[in-house]
């Protein structure tokens, strides 16, 4: 199995983008994943919220294929603890899906095309966070979650 993050548009903080890439170092020892991301798009002020929510999904929606397990990062999600979420990961491997996909949406969410197309949402926190740190928070998570599923000491640190 594989492990793909989109995310709406570039990480601007280089500090933030050198921790994600610290991680996605790390994690690339337990599995294969990839973290994809998807341009902002251009002039939305002429786009109402809909509108972008719409062209945003259509950009997440060419980016899958019909075989990939598609989960939502959702405020209104499914919420677990690092233990709980390293079991989820061990259930979707032992399924013997391909590939599968985590989705950091747009400023607005997703469109509902994108829900009806998922296959789960999770949420990370009741709290609101930038797109930004919600990757690092959630690469960070799979790394973690890996750990704990190889007995590593990491997740006790």
């Amino acid at each position: 199995m594989t492990i793909k993050l989109l995310a709406i548009g570039k990480t601007d903080d280089k500090r933030l983008t050198s921790l994600i890439d610290d991680y996605i170092k790390r994690l690339n020892f337990y599995i294969n994943f990839s973290l994809e991301i998807i341009p902002d798009l251009k002039n939305t002020k002429h786009l109402s919220e809909a509108q972008q929510k719409q062209k945003e999904g259509e950009l997440i929606l060419n980016k899958l294929n019909n075989t990939d397990v598609l989960v939502l990062l959702d405020e209104n999600g499914k919420q677990l603890d690092s233990i709980g979420f390293s079991a989820y990961l061990q259930k979707h491997m032992n399924s013997g899906i391909k590939q599968l996909v985590f989705v950091i949406g747009g400023p607005y969410g997703f469109s509902d095309e994108v829900y009806k197309k998922a296959n789960g949402k999770l949420s990370l926190s009741k709290m609101t966070f930038s797109h930004q740190m919600i990757r690092l928070f959630f690469i960070e998570q799979l790394y973690r979650g890996f750990t704990i599923l190889k007995n590593e000491p990491y997740h006790h640190r």
